[in-house]
């Protein structure tokens, strides 16, 4: 019985370190990349705006072909949601919705998931002129992890979790646009 006890003991410390922890973390993570496309910035641009075109690019619209999708609104305009829904857990069930767009220069989302967990994280794509030919398009994604969860960023490396999926997705948007 006294061991039984020391271990609740013990297991009660642990927890109440962590969430002592969790005051003094950060709550933010951003992680983005960038990639060179040999094509106008117009071009690059004009492409991107459509949020459609997204499912032909990212690596998580690839990890599912029975997803089911839905849209709503004029793709390429502000208020334009994608919204997603599959039995992989993985990916589970949201929708990006575009914010804001800044013709030429960047476009913002909101991503809502509701599956697996759920949770709020925004995104953006911006483009800017290398040379005539040759546009750099950053992408990036933010969120935020509440207390008392953000103890989990502590075992959680959210640049390696999202950044290997940017960097794939922005080298099939290289791969699609140069083909064009």
């Amino acid at each position: 019985m006294k061991i039984l006890i020391e271990i609740v003991v013990v297991l009660i410390g642990i927890i109440v370190l962590f969430l002592i922890i969790g005051v003094f973390l950060k709550q933010d993570y951003s992680v983005g990349k960038d990639v060179i496309i040999n094509k106008s910035k117009a071009a690059v641009f004009g492409y991107l705006k459509f949020l459609k075109n997204q499912n032909k690019f990212s690596v998580w619209a690839s990890m599912d072909p029975d997803m089911k999708t839905k849209f709503t609104g004029t793709d390429g305009t502000e208020g334009f949601v994608s919204a997603w829904e599959s039995d992989i857990k993985n990916i589970g069930k949201g929708e990006q919705e575009i914010l804001k767009i800044v013709e030429g220069e960047r476009i913002d989302y909101e991503i809502r998931f509701m599956r697996p967990f759920k949770s709020t994280s925004w995104a953006f794509l911006t483009t800017s002129a290398v040379s005539d030919n040759l546009t750099r398009v950053h992408w990036e994604f933010n969120g935020k992890m509440r207390y008392p969860t953000n103890v989990m960023m502590l075992f959680m490396n959210m640049e390696k979790m999202v950044g290997g999926d940017l960097d794939k997705g922005l080298q099939n948007m290289k791969t699609l646009l140069e083909e064009q």
